[in-house]
């Protein structure tokens, strides 16, 4: 485990949109899927920071440098009629793996939960990810197996929202 004074977990600023897409990118290499990576670090900042906020990021810094992060935003729960938090990406890298960054990062996203009253804390995990299975599930989380992603993207999603769908 890192200790207090190595590890800063902090909200994002605008100047760490590069350091956080060098992770999101070594997020998706580990995830399989870098060629799914079509953004820009400019593209994060407007959404992070810009007239319109889509999303939130926390840093985790290990010695000043970024090692990880968690990028989430606000969700809505009909049946509990709550706001909730859904954890878009939580990710480590591997040589900080083990040391309790992932640990903290989940549990200052579920504070950020409980102090805007949400209702819940929810997020995906792949399939094949056994680690982060056991990981998630140590801290408490259920995996809902019942429950499947339905995702519209690229032409289908210009196809279905312009009526040709």
């Amino acid at each position: 485990m890192t200790t207090d004074n190595d590890l800063i977990l902090r909200l994002a600023q605008p100047e760490d949109c590069d350091v956080l897409f060098e992770l999101i990118k070594g997020l998706a290499e580990y995830e399989k899927l870098s060629d799914a990576v079509t953004g820009s670090a400019a593209k994060l900042k407007e959404h992070l920071f810009g007239s319109k906020k889509y999303a939130e990021a926390i840093l985790a810094e290990v010695n000043g440098h970024g090692v990880g992060f968690a990028l989430f935003f606000h969700n809505y729960s009909t049946f509990l009629t709550q706001p909730g938090i859904y954890l878009e990406d939580l990710f480590i890298l591997p040589e900080y793996r083990q040391k309790g960054i992932g640990k903290a990062l989940l549990r200052k996203i579920a504070s950020i939960a409980v102090e805007r009253n949400c209702g819940r804390l929810e997020w995906s995990v792949l399939d094949w990810n056994e680690p982060a299975k056991v990981f998630y599930r140590h801290m408490g989380a259920d995996i809902l197996e019942d429950w499947q992603i339905c995702r519209v993207t690229g032409k289908e999603l210009k196809k279905l929202g312009i009526g040709n769908g």
